[in-house]
């Protein structure tokens, strides 16, 4: 049957920026200039913007789940990609570029959405895009799609098993971003608002407790570069799978590694390369375009041969300080902000290697520090395993959900 017989699919009435800023009392989301920068992360939604003056038409406005799936993508390879919004009372929209789809039957919509996560029907919807340097997807296109859906109990059936693996990843996930909170509240309480054990007896000079100082974070720790001469990677020279796992912009985010799309290179092309290549309890920085995202190469990363790209660098402690504390001060509020003042570049910020290095950041006690690194090695072990299960439950998903759309798994409707 086509597609739009199975459900209605929204779209923006503008292609204004301002469009996706433009709510009155109601949750928009969000996604980040697709348009201009959509690169096949996966689409999240943001909170509460601010309104101004500018009425839509109710027609727009969606009270209800939906799945949400951009309309460009800069290569045929990027579209596709899509995310399933809860619909928790507060109406919303659906950004520019974006295709917002929705159906009266919850359990045919939960179906669709990991339908559309499967590659064999997304490689077939690919077949509709039109354009040369950037890949579109027209509403006529999509709206007149035909495809074949299963009984209804079926349905419920995929839908129950694929959704246990995500209700597991986004139970983990939520108890990463409390125990992350939990580190960052720490580091603020005790090196921000002063609130450390002893506190209460401890002496201050020039706003400092006794015994700590502010220095220069070239100071406690060595900034390495990665090798971007004549040998670095071309792009025929990755694959899947590999020796060394050469970390791509999408390896390192906002909230540690990410796994789900790797880049590898041979042993060969590993040795020839110079600088880049990581150690356990190096912390990796994103110095280019997205600046500022922060990884931990913990022993629980499990990758041995990892290497840097060239937007990116290698934090690696001078003895001065842990791992640890490094990891939750770049994490931290006070030095996001100045890593944003150092950056420079409006096109392709960057943050020079120079630059990070004057930047002041506060090094207390030997004790204090020992006392602080103990309590958040714990918070970032268990964050990690968290992490690690949720990979390993992607990997599971993703490779049971071709095996039930193609038929090749028979699973009985309850």
């Amino acid at each position: 049957m086509r597609f739009d017989n199975v459900v209605k699919i929204y779209r923006p009435n503008t292609t204004s920026r301002s469009y996706m800023t433009e709510m009155d009392g109601l949750r928009c989301v969000h996604y980040g200039d697709i348009y201009k920068n959509y690169t096949g992360r996966e689409l999240k939604s943001s909170d509460i913007i601010n309104s101004i003056s500018i009425e839509f038409p109710e027609s727009k406005i969606i009270r209800q789940n939906a799945i949400i799936i951009a309309d460009v993508s800069e290569t045929i390879d990027d579209w596709g990609h899509v995310t399933f919004i809860k619909f928790d009372g507060t109406p919303y929209i659906n950004g520019t570029h974006t295709f917002a789809i929705v159906c009266d039957c919850e359990t045919t919509l939960k179906y669709l959405f990991y339908y559309f996560r499967n590659d064999a029907s997304i490689k077939t919807l690919r077949q509709f895009l039109t354009g040369v340097t950037v890949f579109q997807m027209s509403i006529k296109s999509l709206s007149s799609f035909k495809l074949e859906l299963p009984p209804l109990p079926t349905q419920t059936r995929f839908a129950e098993i694929l959704s246990a693996y995500d209700d597991a990843i986004e139970n983990n996930n939520r108890r990463i971003v409390l125990l992350e909170k939990a580190a960052r509240e720490l580091y603020r309480e005790w090196f921000v608002r002063f609130r450390f054990p002893g506190h209460e007896d401890a002496e201050f000079m020039n706003g400092l407790p006794e015994g700590w100082d502010v220095v220069s974070f070239g100071s406690l720790a060595y900034i390495i570069d990665g090798d971007r001469g004549v040998n670095y990677p071309k792009q025929d020279e990755f694959s899947p799978e590999g020796y060394c796992l050469f970390l791509n912009a999408g390896n390192v985010t906002k909230n540690g590694f990410d796994f789900n799309s790797n880049a590898f290179i041979t042993e060969e092309k590993d040795k020839i390369l110079r600088k880049g290549r990581l150690v356990r309890n190096d912390i990796v920085l994103t110095t280019r375009g997205t600046v500022g995202n922060v990884a931990f190469f913990n022993k629980y990363i499990p990758y041995e041969v990892m290497r840097i790209n060239s937007g990116m660098v290698i934090l690696r402690d001078s003895s001065e300080v842990s791992p640890e504390f490094l990891y939750i001060t770049l994490r931290s509020d006070s030095i996001q902000k100045m890593i944003e003042l150092y950056s420079s570049g409006s096109a392709q910020p960057q943050l020079p290697i120079k630059d990070m290095r004057k930047m002041r950041i506060i090094k207390p006690t030997v004790e204090i520090l020992s006392r602080f690194t103990d309590i958040v090695s714990d918070m970032l072990s268990q964050s990690a395993l968290l992490h690690n299960q949720s990979q390993n439950l992607a990997r599971q998903r993703d490779l049971l959900l071709p095996r039930l759309m193609s038929g090749k798994l028979v699973v009985q409707a309850r």
